[in-house]
């Protein structure tokens, strides 16, 4: 074990994190109204008595945004864990499917596949976890047969009641401080990134705030024309025949 120190921590984040924001900068820039508007439920906003071509157009375009943003800065924190934790104990990307992270740390090798939050999956989505992780033990049991390896699901965030083995496929799930523990053993790494991450946060977001305003004018004045009347009125069917009909014509 080698400890790291907090100034390669702030270091590491401070290269890395404008990446994060000049990509969700470039995700407004490939975006059409009709592209965001085909990948969202109409009921749903119709459900939520939206009457503006403005609120709506935001509406969607929050939503949107949101998906993207939580896969971008998924990114950035796994590579924040693997690079802490390669610091520390030698670990480094997995090239196995699905495993993101191995390490050995007190005799044990550890396959790690770090996800955001502790809710991250539906059931099909934990199996394939699950199948990943057989796979990769029985790679790494071939070269090194009698290994103690043992597989982690790790969540950035959020709260597991405990640490517990699961009893299908026999994993640990760690959340919050306790793997940001786990893979650096430092008990208050979690709260030691959040300022830096917030380096020059506001001037970043200065920027993306002043295109976001840009989309969402072009957006509601291309709504307005295709999908309301002359007085203004939402044409919700004709959204919904945009979005579903067989045909694709509205």
């Amino acid at each position: 074990m080698k400890p790291i120190e907090e100034h390669e921590i702030r270091e590491y984040i401070e290269r890395n994190i404008p990446s994060f924001h000049e990509r969700r900068l470039q995700s407004l820039g490939g975006l059409s109204l009709k592209s965001v508007l085909k990948r969202k439920n109409p009921y749903l906003f119709k459900a939520k008595n939206i009457k503006t071509a403005g609120d709506l157009v935001k509406t969607i375009l929050d939503a949107h945004l949101s998906s993207q943003e939580e896969t971008i800065f998924g990114e950035f924190l796994e590579g924040l864990a693997i690079f802490i934790c390669g610091h520390v104990y030698g670990g480094r990307k997995s090239s196995a499917d699905g495993i993101d992270l191995e390490f050995e740390k007190s005799g044990v090798y550890y396959i790690v596949t770090i996800k955001s939050g502790p809710n991250w999956g539906n059931s099909r989505q934990i199996n394939k976890m699950l199948e990943d992780f057989r796979k990769a033990k029985r790679i790494l049991r071939t070269n090194a047969s009698g290994r103690d390896i043992r597989a982690v699901n790790g969540c950035s965030y959020g709260r597991h009641t405990r640490p517990q083995y699961e009893d299908k496929g026999d994993y640990l799930k760690l959340c919050g401080q306790s793997f940001w523990s786990f893979i650096s053993g430092m008990d208050t790494l979690y709260t030691d990134i959040i300022e830096p991450i917030g380096h020059r946060a506001k001037e970043r977001n200065d920027a993306f705030n002043e295109q976001y305003a840009k989309v969402v004018n072009v957006f509601t004045k291309e709504f307005i024309e295709e999908f309301c009347q002359p007085d203004g009125t939402i044409l919700w069917e004709k959204i919904v025949r945009f979005n579903s009909s067989v045909t694709g014509e509205y």
